[in-house]
């Protein structure tokens, strides 16, 4: 079993977000030139595409902002809404000028590191300003990807510009696993135990499943933070060498966890799972939209029961 912008500047909402008044922190100074460093040429690069977002934006030029993403690239802003696609962002910054007109971009490159040799991590800090004088500061983290000699964005997310929660922070809400969990069905039982790991940034769980006429099988998961995408991700792998990445979506009854397998034959799986917190002592596990393959598999819903405290010794 395994248990998944800038500002959307066109609501009202979110726009107030963008222009918060929030104490205003001045964005880090370039290095004067007895200070200066030789970039790396990913770096030199990256600056480039910086230097064109802020003439662009400064020039009010929708579509020249957008023609810097894949056409499968996102764009998402520190509430976490999803802009999809070349068109989207376009979209999205039309609007933004004709709501703010003559607003003003300062950006500032902090660190540029490849991944690989087509992907590159960028993370930096910008600052808008509108005609009238407001502002707002945000950090941002964004992923480019090698096209020809342009580094597109395919993905762009920004932060509060306030530090990044430690790995253990961004994962207290899903601390209440931790702990001895069962689940008895007529198919079989599950036992589940989680843990912190030792240095405190990963959630750990061990699962032992056991079915009449199947035997005993065991899986082992890792639950951390992912600062690049945002968002929770786990990993789990089966003692028959299969394995599942899930990426983990928080939402007012629980979490949605959407899941990809790799079996050890080489088939492939998703499923999405719905956990529900039902009470501090139980959960509740449905599956949907599961593959195996072509396959579609059925649904399953499940209760796991947290294992009473053992009892004191005797004295």
């Amino acid at each position: 079993m395994t248990i998944k912008s800038i500002v959307n500047f066109l609501l009202p909402a979110t726009a107030a977000l963008l222009l918060a008044s929030a104490p205003e922190r001045p964005l880090a100074q370039e290095p004067t030139a007895a200070q200066e460093v030789a970039l790396s040429p990913l770096e030199e690069a990256v600056v480039r595409e910086s230097e064109a977002t802020v003439k662009a934006f400064n020039a009010g030029d929708a579509a020249a902002l957008g023609g810097m993403f894949l056409e499968t690239g996102e764009l998402v802003d520190e509430a976490g809404n999803v802009h999809s696609g070349k068109a989207a962002v376009t979209e999205l910054f039309t609007g933004f000028f004709s709501k703010f007109p003559k607003a003003t971009l300062e950006m500032l490159v902090d660190s540029a590191r490849p991944v690989g040799d087509t992907l590159a991590v960028e993370e930096g800090q910008r600052r808008i300003t509108t005609a009238d004088g407001d502002s707002a500061q945000m950090r941002y983290v964004a992923l480019r990807s090698k096209q020809g000699d342009r580094w597109q964005i395919a993905s762009y997310r920004e932060f509060a510009d306030d530090p990044m929660p430690t790995p253990r922070e961004a994962l207290q809400g899903a601390a209440w696993i931790v702990g001895d969990w069962v689940d008895e069905s007529p198919e079989g039982r599950t036992e589940i135990t989680f843990r912190w790991s030792d240095d405190g940034n990963f959630l750990l769980g061990d699962y032992t499943m056991s079915a009449a006429g199947a035997g005993e099988s065991k899986s082992t998961q890792r639950i951390g933070w992912d600062p690049v995408s945002g968002e929770v991700r786990s990993w789990t792998f089966d003692d028959d060498g299969g394995f599942t990445e899930g990426r983990w979506l928080r939402t007012d009854e629980g979490w949605v966890v959407f899941s990809e397998a790799t079996m050890p034959d080489g088939t492939t799986g998703s499923a999405t799972l719905l956990i529900g917190v039902k009470d501090a002592d139980h959960l509740v596990v449905r599956g949907t939209d599961r593959f195996v393959g072509d396959v579609e598999e059925p649904d399953f819903e499940m209760t796991i029961a947290r294992k009473p405290p053992r009892p004191a010794p005797v004295k």
